[in-house]
């Protein structure tokens, strides 16, 4: 066996799995303003930009072969509320990006988050009754509008992240019957009630909204498998092009029984826990951050993953293509 592996010659004839800038969704956080950015204390080197600066950085990751962004806006605690109405606003910051984004860079690919946490005074992803339960349905309405307004503004892409049971149906209906006929559905189908997410809410501003609660009655419980091929194949019979796992790397056994059952385009999200800590052991010099991040994203691929969700997609486009 160590003949193939002597020489790099022989070890990239024989070389499996091939990451490359085709494989990379760059996630975005965009705020209010100009010229405004902002480091996010718990995801070193990420930042928070205004559109103007957001359309600067999006012109050197197009430059990269980076095919598509996720944008996610960070809403003005003011703009908050019970009922999330900001989310469908056609005015709102997400949909002003989108416009701008497809406006300056046709040739994107834009996906856009639908879900209501960064908008909800509760930081919750739905409606909640009076007990604080997120209610199903009435969430499922208001992600229709929000989706729809999404594709109306350009997105090529929605992805509800919302985990509401019979949502992709209904925004798959709400999407042929507005004439959205080519806008494609990135499902969070399997996404886990994890503790990863946590620099994510800081950095969309929804964790101090959230406070002490979880999401446990709609995210999946970590210790399930088989339900996750369970939602899966209901979001595919709803109309869902795209299934995604998050987060990544601790559950990469998820991606490779999604794409072993059903052969679909499958995603994985390299999470913003995973993020940090892999910055913070190579800002500590206890790991070559160059060297990690590759053997990570190498893995989403060869668990089956056909693009991986990464902050570190802009590096890595670099390191690619230093290559």
């Amino acid at each position: 066996m160590r003949r193939m592996r002597r020489d790099e010659f022989s070890r990239r004839l024989m070389r499996e799995t091939v990451l490359t800038a085709n494989d990379l969704i760059y996630p975005m956080f965009v705020l209010e303003g100009k010229n405004q950015r902002e480091a996010v204390a718990s995801m070193p080197g990420v930042e928070r930009l205004s559109i103007d600066l957001l359309l600067k950085e999006v012109e050197e990751l197009v430059a990269l072969g980076i095919p598509m962004v996720a944008l996610f806006p960070v809403t003005p605690q003011e703009k908050k509320s019970l009922n999330a109405e900001e989310a469908y606003n056609p005015e709102g910051l997400a949909q002003r990006t989108v416009r701008a984004v497809r406006e300056s860079f046709p040739e994107l690919g834009i996906m856009t988050d639908v879900a209501l946490d960064p908008f909800t005074s509760h930081g919750q992803d739905g409606l909640i009754d009076d007990s604080g339960y997120v209610m199903n349905d009435e969430t499922v309405e208001v992600l229709v509008r929000q989706a729809v307004s999404h594709a109306e503004a350009g997105a090529q892409v929605v992805a509800p992240s919302d985990m509401m049971d019979g949502r992709i149906g209904a925004i798959r209906d709400a999407l042929e019957a507005t004439g959205h006929i080519h806008t494609r559905i990135m499902a969070y189908s399997a996404k886990y009630a994890s503790s990863f997410y946590g620099p994510f809410r800081d950095a969309v501003g929804s964790a101090a909204n959230l406070g002490g609660g979880d999401k446990r009655t709609y995210q999946m419980d970590p210790a399930n498998s088989d339900e996750a091929l369970h939602e899966v194949g209901l979001d595919l019979e709803e109309g869902a092009d795209m299934v995604m796992v998050k987060p990544g790397m601790p559950y990469l056994d998820i991606v490779r029984r999604v794409k072993d059952e059903f052969g679909v385009p499958t995603y994985a999200y390299q999470v913003s826990g995973e993020y940090a800590m892999l910055m913070a052991a190579a800002g500590n010099g206890w790991l070559e951050e160059r060297q990690v991040v590759m053997e990570a994203l190498l893995s989403f691929k060869r668990a089956g993953a056909d693009g991986i969700l990464t902050y570190f997609g802009k590096r890595v486009a670099n390191w690619l293509r230093e290559e």
